[in-house]
């Protein structure tokens, strides 16, 4: 199997690139990578809740194949279309991270999959509005917020949850015009709009 997720601290500068870290690949295209899935931000916060759960797992910066692990950016505070500078580089906030089978083989777990999405501890994707140079320690400094206000997690709980309220399908209906977010999530949510009514 070939994979990406195994990651190591990088020291000094690197370039931040349109479709990647310089140095950093991701294995299968199909489902990795691509502009909108530059780069992937994994909260520290998460690792404490992690180590409660996988009490045998020796956790380490970067086990969850995260380029960045981030502090203070949790998916509840991060709206999907946020503009952020790391570096001299510029992002945007375009979705949370579904796991693939890749992380149960990265913690030897046939459960891990569904255990990370079910604690919706998910971290989130960021597209390079403008490339540039990034360093562990980096400031992640605020360009704009997304005006229809729609979360990392309001996205995570939409695509979970199996029936939708009312306030379900106006959250729904806001992040559809939300212009970060891929068009396949898009494309998932008009269908459950149709489907998943209460």
């Amino acid at each position: 199997m070939t994979t990406g997720i195994w990651k190591e601290p990088v020291a000094g500068r690197i370039r931040l690139r349109e479709l990647n870290l310089e140095g950093d690949r991701q294995a299968d295209l199909r489902v990795h990578g691509g502009e909108a899935k530059a780069v992937y931000c994994y909260p520290i916060e998460h690792y404490d809740y992690w180590r409660a759960q996988l009490p045998d797992q020796e956790l380490t910066i970067g086990n969850f194949g995260e380029n960045f692990t981030i502090d203070g950016f949790r998916e509840d505070s991060v709206y999907v279309g946020d503009r952020f500078a790391i570096g001299s580089a510029d992002v945007v906030v375009t979705q949370p991270r579904l796991p693939c089978y890749k992380l149960g083989v990265r913690f030897d777990s046939d459960d891990m999959v569904k255990r990370f999405l079910d604690s919706r501890r998910t971290g989130f994707y960021l597209a390079v509005s403008r490339e540039g140079d990034v360093g562990a320690g980096d400031e992640i400094k605020e360009i704009s917020r997304d005006p229809q206000g729609v979360s990392v997690a309001d996205i995570t709980r939409l695509y979970i949850e199996k029936r939708y309220s009312a306030a379900d399908i106006e959250l729904l209906q806001r992040a559809l015009t939300v212009e970060a977010l891929p068009n396949g999530w898009k494309d998932y949510f008009r269908e459950r709009s149709q489907t998943a009514r209460a």
